[in-house]
């Protein structure tokens, strides 16, 4: 049987996680989007060739433009996860930049995976599989909105 103490305490953890753990996700979300955005307009992010090389067959600009862009769209991708009204235009947005992260699994393979096996990454490769856990917390961030309405039912 566990003590009333432990209990009591764990009850009080579990309620202030309950309670700051999403705005901290939201807040955690922009400092990442808006650092990581801000790195290649600026032209210091170490993702920089990876970009390059995975934009390279589209048109409309050169690798710079594209780095402009994809910088430019994850810094308002940051901003507005910021407050709660714009969280779910921001995971939207960021669901479409997603795609974009995940086509060097595809279109660059000699540089995510080693000796091109699926289950031996690159660091690039490591890199962009980490977004998963960014998309399924998304996932989560983005039904509190139905959630809390559930709730109240």
């Amino acid at each position: 049987m566990i003590p009333f103490k432990i209990k009591r305490l764990d009850y009080n953890l579990s309620k202030f996680m309950w309670e700051y753990g999403r705005p901290a996700v939201r807040i955690s979300f922009a400092i990442i989007f808006i650092w990581f955005g801000a790195l290649k307009p600026l032209g210091m992010s170490p993702a920089e060739q990876l970009l390059s090389d995975t934009t390279s067959f589209l048109p409309f600009g050169s690798s710079k433009f594209w780095l402009h862009v994809v910088g430019y769209w994850e810094i308002v991708i940051g901003v507005l996860f910021l407050f709660k009204k714009t969280t779910r235009i921001a995971i939207g947005l960021m669901f479409l930049q997603m795609i974009g992260a995940f086509m060097p699994l595809v279109v660059l393979p000699d540089q995510v995976y080693q000796n091109r096996n699926i289950f031996t990454l690159t660091l690039e490769g490591q890199y962009i599989i980490k977004n998963i856990l960014l998309i399924t917390t998304a996932m989560i961030i983005g039904g509190e909105y139905y959630g809390e309405k559930h709730q109240k039912e």
